[in-house]
């Protein structure tokens, strides 16, 4: 149970997240590296097997976790637990998190706009808060986070929509273009509510580096969501991170 152990699973499993994390202050590393390992474990355990009843369990081993007071001895529930304590994360978040992630494991659309507001706002929406909870932002600038988390799971969803369709999921409620567009206009909405809480945020909002830039190319051309050509250049990646470590400006 280590920190190395949860930087190594992030590294593998999320490679976007770990440079965001190492653009960090290095005090801060660990806690983010703790947060995105236990997001990624639970990403992943809807699609790790075919049967919905073994999915549903490694969701809910997941809510047990959370819920526990004792730590259970595994490499990310334990520094999980330990960071719960540490840094007063609300558990009641966690547990949204993880219960969001039911629509992962079957193949139904969502019921409705307000169903895939929610989905967004109760995974990335959430983790982006419980990052920057974990890296001691004041609990005045949740809004603020939870939007900018929107935001960036906004983009990170729609570059996987030809992957989920690929997978026989219905990842939209409304796929045509000009729905898609406002989707990414309501995406840099948010973005630009989040700024106004910049430097309450802290260093945790780094993860969503992106996000801006790949939902102005929605908004120039939502084809892009289909065709799978949602991309930021290396250049851009690269700078765009970097700048935003250096002047704290996303």
């Amino acid at each position: 149970m280590s920190i190395a152990a949860c930087a190594g699973l992030v590294e593998r499993g999320d490679p976007e997240r770990f440079a965001a994390v190492m653009a960090a202050p290095a005090a801060l590393r660990g806690r983010l590296f703790v947060l995105y390992a236990f997001n990624l474990e639970v990403a992943r355990a809807p699609w790790v097997t075919k049967e919905a009843m073994i999915a549903e369990m490694r969701l809910q081993w997941w809510r047990d976790v959370v819920a526990e007071a004792k730590p259970r001895a595994h490499e990310v529930a334990g520094p999980l637990h330990a960071l719960i304590v540490e840094a007063g994360l609300p558990v009641e978040a966690l547990d949204l998190l993880v219960g969001a992630r039911r629509w992962d494991v079957y193949s139904d659309a969502f019921e409705d706009g307000a169903h895939f507001d929610r989905y967004l706002q109760e995974t990335s929406g959430g983790l982006m808060w419980l990052a920057a909870k974990a890296c001691g932002a004041p609990d005045r600038v949740e809004p603020a986070a939870r939007a900018f988390g929107w935001a960036s799971g906004l983009a990170n969803f729609l570059r996987a929509v030809p992957e989920l369709e690929a997978r026989g999921r219905i990842p939209l409620v409304d796929g045509r273009p000009e729905a898609v567009r406002d989707l990414a206009v309501r995406g840099l909405a948010k973005i630009a509510e989040a700024r106004r809480e910049r430097r309450a945020l802290g260093p945790a909002m780094l993860a969503g580096w992106q996000a801006e830039g790949l939902l102005r190319q929605v908004v120039a051309d939502p084809m892009v969501v289909a065709e799978g050509a949602m991309a930021l250049s290396e250049f851009a990646r690269r700078g765009s991170l970097a700048w935003a470590a250096l002047t704290g400006r996303w």
